[in-house]
């Protein structure tokens, strides 16, 4: 929590994203359709354009804040309000006034445009009330307490990302499959965002995964999508750990994309009891120093295994299992 050595707004600010157009070369703006932004997750799918070439978007912003921010009460005054858009993989930010021409100014309204070309990944939007207090022009005195994602690639607006799953033969499939074509699946976290290749030549795997057998069929599925997803998480947590930006004093930053958000989300299971940010320090030195490194591979499997929920799938197969044994025993 935050301490201001001035008084602050009381109450929620909200801010709503209400349409989304996209503008090609050339051409006029196009809007997008409603499925491109959610106002229950929050998130904007820019990826969901028709066309792969357009060069920027505009989004329609609306903004509420609490009835205190514009009272005469002596604490502030000349409110302002804005919606701040910064992505820090590029350390793009672009800034807009919002306008209020309603009674007693509880909502403001503007549009932001968005350039392409600054952005990479994932961007953050909020909305801030600012004001002169004590004679201080532009302090902030309330922020919208959850922010906005605008994703250039996702075509589903969902603030938590969906794993790429790619069904392809590994034995005459890309050439840097053919030699794992005797495995059923592999983990590429080259890309932008990780990625699955199911290999179809695998007898039975596609029917398996993505059928609706019978029960026993269905106990088996679970548990094997479980030890993917362990797979998975296992092998981001080895990626996003293992190329780490270091400041000049040696201590690692966390990166900006998914491999940030993995961190932050399996380093309390692998260094229990500690701040992040100590947590990845910890765990960086032990990767590049001397010792410490093999030790915490049980941790890291600890941490893949939760957030895959095989305790859970495993539990679930084997009192399945126990019930048709019983079933067939009667």
């Amino acid at each position: 929590m935050k301490a201001y050595p001035y008084r602050r707004l009381s109450g929620a600010v909200s801010l709503r994203v209400t349409s989304v157009e996209v503008k090609v070369p050339g051409e006029s703006r196009e809007p997008l359709d409603t499925k491109a932004f959610s106002v229950v997750e929050q998130v904007v799918a820019l990826g969901r354009a028709e066309r792969d070439d357009w060069e920027s978007a505009r989004l329609k912003l609306s903004a509420t804040i609490p009835a205190g921010a514009t009272e005469s009460n002596g604490y502030w005054c000349d409110v302002s309000v804005a919606a701040v858009l910064t992505e820090k993989a590029t350390n793009a930010r672009t800034a807009v006034v919002l306008e209020s021409r309603t009674e007693g100014r509880r909502e403001w309204t503007g549009t932001l445009d968005l350039w392409r070309a600054d952005h990479l990944d994932r961007a953050a939007l909020t909305v801030h009330v600012m004001a002169t207090v004590d004679g201080v022009p532009g302090r902030v005195i309330a922020t919208s307490e959850r922010e906005w994602i605008v994703d250039l690639a996702s075509k589903a607006p969902l603030r938590q990302r969906e794993l790429d799953v790619i069904e392809v033969g590994f034995r005459e499939g890309p050439e840097w499959l053919r030699p794992f074509k005797e495995v059923p699946w592999i983990v590429d976290t080259s890309g932008e965002l990780p990625a699955v290749h199911v290999n179809i030549d695998f007898e039975g795997i596609t029917e398996l995964v993505g059928g609706n057998g019978s029960s026993e069929e269905g106990l088996v599925r679970d548990l094997l999508l479980a030890q993917m997803c362990t797979d998975v998480w296992t092998a981001v947590f080895h990626t996003a750990i293992g190329d780490l930006e270091v400041e000049d004093d040696g201590t690692p930053l966390f990166p900006h994309d998914w491999r940030g958000e993995v961190l932050r989300e399996m380093l309390p299971d692998v260094v229990p009891d500690r701040p992040l940010e100590e947590a990845l320090r910890e765990v960086h030195r032990r990767r590049t120093g001397a010792s410490g490194w093999i030790d915490l591979q049980p941790r890291i499997h600890f941490a893949a295994t939760r957030r895959a929920d095989v305790p859970k799938a495993l539990s679930t197969t084997i009192r399945g299992l126990d019930r048709l044994h019983q079933g067939n025993d009667a």
